[in-house]
Parts: C-alpha cells; structure tokens; sequence
C-alpha cells in the first residue's frame, strides 16, 4: 500500500477533535541555526489554537540532508496531551500558545 505523508488531518483525543497542520517545516535561520518542524492545533468549535514546536531532526544538526518528514496522528495526539497539561485552554481566547515538545510530541 502506498504510504502518503499528510500535512494537515484531525485527530481525536478524549472525545475532542483537534485539527491540525504543518505549519513550518524544519529549516535553518541565520540567527538560531537549525529550528524543527511547527504544528498548529485547534480544536474544533474553539477559538485558541497551539503551536507545537519539535525539535530540529539529528540528521539536520549533523549536516545531512533533509529526510521526509516524520509526522502522524500518534505524535500530533501526544502533543495535544502535552499542551493541554500544560495549560492550553482551547476554549479561551487569545493568542496561540507555543509549546516545545520532543520529537515524539511529549
């Protein structure tokens, strides 16, 4: 079966579903050299979305090139989980709140 990688989908976690989206990629900035991949979340019917940062990918730091990106709804459930703990109130209002996560979103 062809195995095609998503960039955006909804994930479900504790009966809320969440929508997520790649929102950056991992690229390299003049000032913070290598920055990981960000994720945006929002859960349905709310207002206040997430950014979920992931760290850079060790092959980058390690001047390799760039892999296919490694993102699926397990990882992006992790990071709902860790957001929420956190303090994310998905149904307050305001800006999005950046959380750093590891590279399994926990």
């Amino acid at each position: 079966m062809l195995q095609t990688h998503r960039l955006a989908g909804i994930v479900d976690v504790e009966g809320a579903q969440y929508e997520w989206e790649v929102r950056r990629e991992p690229q390299w900035s003049e000032s913070d050299g290598w920055q990981g991949m960000t994720i945006a979340l929002l859960q349905k019917d709310t207002q206040r979305g997430a950014l979920l940062e992931f760290p850079p990918p060790k092959r980058l730091l390690k001047g390799l090139q760039r892999g296919r990106l490694q993102i699926n709804d397990a990882i992006v459930a992790r990071g709902v989980r860790s957001a929420l703990l956190a303090g994310w109130e998905p149904s307050s209002r305001g800006k999005p709140m950046w959380f750093m996560v590891d590279a399994d979103g926990n």
